[in-house]
């Protein structure tokens, strides 16, 4: 089985874009005491995870990525994992609940949002559903489109899969941190997948410890091309 990294296709001119974040988010962390990483990462996102039940107080601080001291992170992280899919990674910046705000523009029948969030019109996730594909979970966006005949989009909830190959990582890594787990390298440029780590039921994920990165599977390449589809093209990934 082959896999490839998706990425937003700019050659066909379509205009669609989204002035939209997820309704709720856990904050980023103050900087760790030993190796001063700190911030957010939102490129994890949980759309169809609903937060509406927790109360109001904790819903406002649930809005707020500024970050917060480890501790309340901690607080608020255990606040949302009942809600979460159990094999979610809730880590600070996350994004959860459905993409709220504006949107303009022409859509493909995929769109990615900076190349980390995928979101397929109505139609063509039924297409790919009839085609065989799986691992798709769509969830409806909060979205005021401008102007006539506005897209019906949905959001993909993407599992996490996958793993670096140890060859395309750098020689002498030092350890994570033991405070804060920061894994103390850079993403490779170039990526080389872990074979026997790869998914073989889900056919669309995002990478297990680079987040920003949408893999999908041979079989739906071979969907998206035989249907038709547009927005979205697909870069092979060597697996070893």
């Amino acid at each position: 089985m082959k896999f490839y990294k998706a990425d937003e296709d700019v050659s066909l001119g379509y205009t669609g874009c989204l002035d939209a974040v997820n309704k709720w988010c856990l904050p980023g962390v103050q900087p760790c005491s030993i190796c001063q990483a700190g911030g957010g990462f939102p490129w994890l996102t949980y759309p169809c995870v609903d937060l509406s039940s927790l109360p109001p107080h904790e819903l406002e601080k649930l809005s707020d990525p500024w970050p917060v001291p480890r501790e309340e992170f901690r607080r608020l992280r255990d606040l949302v994992r009942p809600l979460a899919p159990s094999w979610a990674l809730l880590e600070p910046g996350v994004q959860l609940g459905p993409c709220t705000g504006k949107g303009s523009g022409r859509f493909g029948q995929l769109f990615m949002q900076d190349s980390a969030s995928l979101f397929v019109r109505e139609e063509a996730l039924a297409q790919l559903r009839s085609a065989g594909v799986s691992g798709l979970q769509g969830c409806s966006v909060d979205v005021r489109f401008r102007g006539k005949n506005p897209p019906v989009l949905l959001q993909l909830q993407l599992e996490l899969h996958g793993l670096l190959h140890p060859d395309c990582l750098p020689v002498g890594r030092k350890p994570p941190c033991p405070e804060c787990g920061n894994p103390g390298f850079h993403w490779p440029k170039v990526i080389i997948l872990n074979a026997a780590s790869l998914p073989t039921e889900v056919d669309v994920f995002r990478h297990r410890q680079g987040w920003a990165t949408v893999i999908v599977s041979e079989r739906f390449v071979e969907a998206v091309n035989r249907l038709g589809l547009d927005g979205v093209t697909f870069q092979e990934l060597e697996t070893r």
